[in-house]
């Protein structure tokens, strides 16, 4: 029988994989639609998919309690999105991106150290090793280095957003997938639809970017996976190890859109590797 802790770290690389394929294609629907419509698009089959799977699975109605941690994170985590993509737009790629991918990480790390404890020091060395490489590697290549204060603000709020998701979602009791998910996707709907509104723009159809509705799939068995390794194994493992999703969109990016991913990319993806060994210890 595989001990749970495995199970747990499973579920969580499982989900960096399912993110970060997700992210691939949000990011290839980007370039024919904007950055919140993808977002939009993205969010729908996530509320299919999602309500589907609880049902099959009999999950019973979430208590308000867990529908609510559910909301809040769903809100926090559609917030991150928005904020990131502001950033990105600002031209600070090549900090705002990693600064956000690095804080959003560490914060479950702080989370968990104050709710439950230390981990080992070989974990916590797994943790920094991990964070390192998230950085490295959510790093494009040729971008600026440059980032003045409106965009480290963008960065921070938008690892703030993030790390605050992973935090919120594993409040939701134990046992609980799909369901509090369905009201964590309808958060980031209602945020993303209101950005759109408030910019002037269209609703996007649902035919209008196959990648992105694909996308959202991907999207939602990340936050399923997320789920199920919350249910076998530490916060902070779970949070950390899912976060790594930037390393599979760079892989991905290099092996399908033939582009150039510079040598600090792949040490962070090495150290990833390194760090993923380290925490299964």
């Amino acid at each position: 029988m595989i001990p749970s802790s495995i199970l747990g770290i499973v579920f969580a690389l499982a989900s960096a994989v399912s993110w970060g394929t997700g992210d691939f294609g949000g990011g290839v629907a980007t370039r024919s639609q904007g950055q919140f419509q993808v977002l939009f698009l993205v969010t729908l089959p996530g509320l299919v998919v999602l309500g589907l799977m609880a049902l099959v699975m009999g999950e019973p109605m979430p208590a308000w309690k867990d529908i609510l941690w559910a909301l809040s994170g769903g809100l926090s985590g559609a917030l991150g999105i928005a904020y990131l993509y502001q950033g990105l737009s600002r031209g600070n790629a090549a900090t705002v991106a990693p600064t956000a991918a690095a804080i959003g990480a560490c914060l479950p790390v702080v989370f968990g150290i104050l709710a439950i404890g230390a981990p080992g020091a070989v974990k916590l060395a797994g943790f920094v090793s991990a964070i390192a490489g998230i950085w490295f590697v959510s790093r494009p290549h040729g971008g600026r280095t440059l980032l003045d204060r409106q965009g480290l603000m963008y960065a921070v709020i938008a690892g703030t957003g993030f790390g605050v998701f992973f935090v919120l979602l594993a409040q939701v009791e134990q046992g609980l997938v799909f369901g509090p998910l369905v009201f964590s996707k309808l958060a980031a709907l209602v945020l993303a639809a209101g950005i759109i509104f408030s910019r002037g723009e269209r609703v996007p159809s649902l035919v209008s970017s196959p990648v992105a509705i694909l996308a959202g799939v991907f999207d939602a068995g990340g936050n399923a996976f997320y789920m199920l390794a919350r249910q076998f194994t530490r916060l902070d493992v779970a949070a950390v190890l899912s976060s790594m999703y930037p390393a599979i969109t760079v892989v991905l990016s290099c092996l399908i859109l033939k582009e150039q991913v510079s040598a600090s990319q792949w040490r962070g993806v090495v150290l990833c590797v390194f760090a993923i060994a380290l925490i299964s210890l």
